[in-house]
């Protein structure tokens, strides 16, 4: 049987903005917004390679689809754009002194 060339098969991934909290002192007021296609448990797992006696470093906050409504994704970067523009504090790279709520807002807008 022929394979169906006209449409591209459809992808597993789940492009994916996140951001979470880092429970050490040193971050309060923080959150690190990200971009992955990987589940997001896992990818923010990937930043904290070791286990702490304590439990998670981190929490979770956000986790929402990367993807339009017609199919495109949009990236982490496009956020951070926009946080910035609004002078949302950026102290380092994707680190953000942002709520949730103005992170959502951020969201909502791109």
């Amino acid at each position: 049987m022929k394979e169906n060339t006209l449409f591209p098969p459809k992808t597993e991934l789940r492009p994916t903005i996140y951001a979470y909290q880092d429970k050490n002192p040193n971050y309060k007021g923080l959150l690190k917004i990200g971009y992955t296609t990987l589940e997001v448990e896992k990818r923010v797992s990937q930043q904290y390679p070791i286990l702490q006696p304590y439990g998670k470093p981190y929490e979770i906050v956000f986790n929402e689809t990367a993807m339009y409504d017609d199919g495109s994704i949009f990236k982490d970067y496009e956020i951070h754009k926009y946080l910035k523009k609004k002078r949302i504090e950026n102290p380092d790279g994707e680190w953000f002194k942002c709520s949730v709520e103005e992170l959502r807002a951020a969201y909502l807008a791109i």
